[in-house]
């Protein structure tokens, strides 16, 4: 469930390519893709990581406690989709990899609030190359995930490339009007 080094050194080289000033990660986990994220963050810039497992994230705490960028991620533990909506900011960059079934609400939940010219990255888009196996075949999180896949492929309004990075990263510009 963590993302890999590699992963994380991906997720930390676009944060210093955008040098986003808020960044809303949807799945805290450990904490590990929030301090890569943190990494590339512009002055005064700050992550903003949602999570609904106390336990995992009172670990994450502790590990951002520790690092250099403790000041600059602020943890939401609670439901992302009841969360998202109370937030005022702007996005210049959203990262998905939280359930896997609510891919496309949190995309739809954070969409308007991304800047034009930012970004969303979702993670395990590939599912282990079971988004390619036949409908019929495809449990609830993997019909979910090629229904995310397939949103983003038929949108207008944004730009997008799969990276076959770890279980696929999908990343997605949103284009200015």
């Amino acid at each position: 469930m963590l993302s890999g080094f590699l992963q994380g050194r991906v997720l930390s080289m676009i944060s210093k390519m955008i040098q986003p000033r808020v960044v809303l990660e949807i799945g805290t986990y450990l904490g590990y893709s929030a301090l890569c994220f943190a990494e590339g963050l512009a002055e005064g810039g700050k992550v903003i990581t949602l999570d609904i497992d106390e336990e995992t994230n009172k670990v994450a705490r502790s590990f951002v406690a520790r690092s250099r960028h403790a000041g600059r991620i602020h943890f939401h533990l609670g439901p992302a989709a009841e969360i998202i909506p109370s937030l005022t900011e702007t996005f210049d960059l959203v990262f998905i990899d939280a359930d896997k079934s609510n891919y496309s609400n949190y995309y739809d939940l954070a969409f308007d609030r991304v800047r034009p010219g930012g970004f969303i990255i979702a993670d395990n888009v590939l599912w282990s190359g079971k988004v390619l196996i036949a409908a019929q075949d495809q449990d609830e999180h993997t019909r979910a995930l090629h229904s995310f896949n397939q949103r983003v492929k038929a949108a207008t309004r944004v730009s997008h490339v799969l990276l076959p990075i770890r279980d696929g990263l999908m990343v997605v510009r949103k284009e200015p009007a």
